[in-house]
């Protein structure tokens, strides 16, 4: 097990620098910026997305197949997640089980569970990914002795499919089984070509049957939640990671003859339930871009346009099983790049609903720098030894969801595929997985398992206008709770003496935009960054110390009595703006800050123009 960085909640009142300027999260558009489409609220500001999934334990019996055991355990999660890293989303599971456990009936009181879970995170300010979620289709085409177990449809779905007993073969993953498993290939299968199979309340399509039942689970759920509520969803993912089963060409044709055909399918289901305001985000095949053995990435469907969300996942196989390396300064650049592009091409907006690595067991060791490393590659697309000269070609910022985040692990009492004999407790109580960066330590606190510095990040939330370029950098050591190696990978720009000599060493980012007017621009401020400590420069002002009022400011997250965003106010329209954030701490000399001031000016209008 992962060594656990202590930092538990602490209970406090607001603090005095706090302004009130908070606001619920508003519905979501897909909009245009410079080549790339973005998401923005009403305002027309552009709004990124961090945040974790809630969570795997959605595929446990124990928990009722939701995320949470209780709507308090959900609100201790939510006020957690806030407080520790100032996430602004989520990505919240549920399963076709839990909705539809017999073929005549939904589970209302299930989906009532959920809208009470998802209420503890809407009100305290996040946007909402409702993703229906499976893993090998469900635990049901699985044995009580098998090494393995899945999620996702009902028992009397496989019951009417009369597939044999599975076996992965000689397997050192889980999601092998989706290549070896005859069980479960047939299975999915079955379902992308609408097998009509016997039920106990006669035959029935599976497709079909699926998105009847999504079909009354979003109907009630909106039913469930008020309108400010209902605006903080963002939309809804149709089928986590969808394999084919087999088939006959490629991948990239296989979803635009299968997989595509099914998510229009879907997305007439949601207008139909009342969610035709909200984008299908949309998954490739699982495998397209893990370097190994798939192609996909929904290459070959055409422009979808922005009623869909190209939804992506990574996870870096090659070092989750064969290649020793590090990660380092730009590693994963050409796959969050990949990401960018194939969104581009599809019309549409990019969002990563998965990444993340192994908190413990083999390769573990690695994972502090690989995430940094995800985190990194997500807000800027070059490396950040070359980011002063090269930030204009950095991309756009993705939005994302990491996974994930799960209170209850290494607690957990899972009777592995219902056998008594095989109690999963430890990690995420699932195939052996343990990926969560929380648990709950023994006074029922929850705590991050990772370096508070790679999860508690700087990044733009909300910006009135479009992101020219974004960087931060976090100084995140490589091991757990602090130790390890210190490395700054976001270069300090030697052409820049003040400006180097204010950040080297320091955590700090950067952002420059074009402003619409349209509201104010707000930053996740880092729990490191003391506001009394934190250096602010750019053509706006020279601050060290930051005030409570005007129109460069602190103010608490929504929900939060903890965490703190940095508001910048009365930006004109079609003005260039650039802000340099430090985590100072110390004194710096007004002479030096006046001076990087305008080395930092004369670079952003030299790159970006006037």
């Amino acid at each position: 097990m992962a060594a656990a960085l202590a930092a538990a909640i602490v209970p406090a009142g607001p603090p005095a620098w706090a302004a009130d300027d908070t606001a619920a999260p508003s519905a979501l558009v897909i909009a245009p910026e410079a080549g790339d489409w973005v998401f923005r609220d009403r305002a027309g500001r552009r709004i990124i997305l961090r945040g974790f999934n809630v969570s795997g334990s959605a595929k446990l019996y124990e928990n009722g197949l939701l995320p949470f055991r209780s709507t308090a355990d959900a609100a201790r999660s939510a006020q957690a997640m806030r407080d520790l890293t100032g996430a602004n989303a989520i990505r919240f599971l549920i399963t076709w089980e839990g909705v539809q456990p017999a073929p005549d009936r939904i589970d209302h009181a299930y989906l009532d569970r959920a809208a009470a879970q998802i209420r503890q995170f809407t009100d305290r300010g996040f946007h909402v990914l409702l993703d229906y979620h499976q893993d090998l289709y469900s635990a049901h085409l699985f044995h009580e002795d098998s090494w393995y177990t899945g999620d996702g449809a009902p028992a009397w779905v496989v019951e009417g499919g009369g597939y044999p007993r599975e076996s992965c073969g000689i397997c050192i993953m889980w999601g092998q089984n989706m290549m070896t498993n005859e069980a479960v290939r047939a299975a999915a299968r079955d379902f992308w070509n609408n097998r009509e199979i016997q039920t106990p309340a006669g035959p029935v399509k599976v497709q079909d049957a699926y998105l009847a039942q999504a079909r009354a689970a979003l109907t009630h759920l909106r039913q469930r939640l008020t309108p400010e509520q209902f605006d903080a969803i963002l939309g809804v993912d149709p089928f986590n990671e969808p394999f084919d089963g087999g088939r006959d060409g490629t991948g990239a044709e296989w979803e635009k003859t299968h997989l595509m055909p099914f998510y229009e399918r879907f997305r007439g289901v949601m207008d139909e339930a009342g969610w035709s305001g909200k984008p299908a985000f949309v998954e490739p095949l699982p495998f397209w871009n893990v370097g190994f053995f798939e192609e996909g990435g929904l290459s070959q469907v055409g422009r979808i346009g922005t009623r869909y969300v190209f939804n992506s996942h990574f996870y870096d196989g090659a070092r989750m099983t064969i290649d020793p390396r590090p990660a380092g300064d730009g590693t994963y650049d050409d796959v969050m790049n990949e990401i960018r592009a194939r969104a581009r091409d599809l019309g549409t907006a990019a969002f990563l609903s998965e990444y993340g690595n192994r908190m413990s067991g083999t390769g573990s060791s690695r994972t502090p720098w690989m995430i940094r490393a995800m985190y990194q590659a997500q807000d800027y697309g070059v490396p950040g030894r070359s980011w002063w000269t090269d930030a204009a070609s950095g991309g756009t910022v993705l939005s994302s969801t990491h996974w994930h985040w799960d209170i209850y692990s290494g607690r957990h009492h899972e009777l592995m595929n219902g056998n008594p004999g095989k109690v999963q407790t430890e990690g995420d109580g699932w195939n052996d997985e343990d990926f969560s960066v929380v648990r709950t330590d023994d006074s029922g606190g929850v705590v991050l398992r990772l370096d508070r510095r790679v999860l508690d990040r700087l990044y733009p939330a909300a910006v009135a206008g479009d992101v020219l370029a974004f960087a931060y950098e976090d100084l995140a050591r490589s091991g757990f709770a602090g130790e390890g190696a210190q490395a700054q990978w976001l270069a300090s720009p030697q052409n820049m003496p003040n400006v180097a000599a204010l950040t080297k060493g320091r955590q700090f980012g950067v952002l420059v935009w074009r402003s619409t007017g349209s509201g104010p621009t707000e930053l996740h401020l880092p729990g490191s960054f003391a506001p009394e400590g934190t250096v602010l420069v750019g053509d706006l002002g020279a601050h060290h110390g930051l005030p409570t009022s005007g129109p460069v400011r602190v103010a608490l997250e929504q929900g939060s009595a903890t965490a703190r965003r940095l508001v910048i106010d009365r930006t004109p329209p079609g003005s260039l703006h650039v802000a340099l954030i430090v985590n100072a701490a110390t004194d710096v000399p007004a002479d030096r800050l006046a001076a990087a001031r305008a080395e930092l000016t004369a670079w952003a209008n030299s790159r970006f123009g006037s």
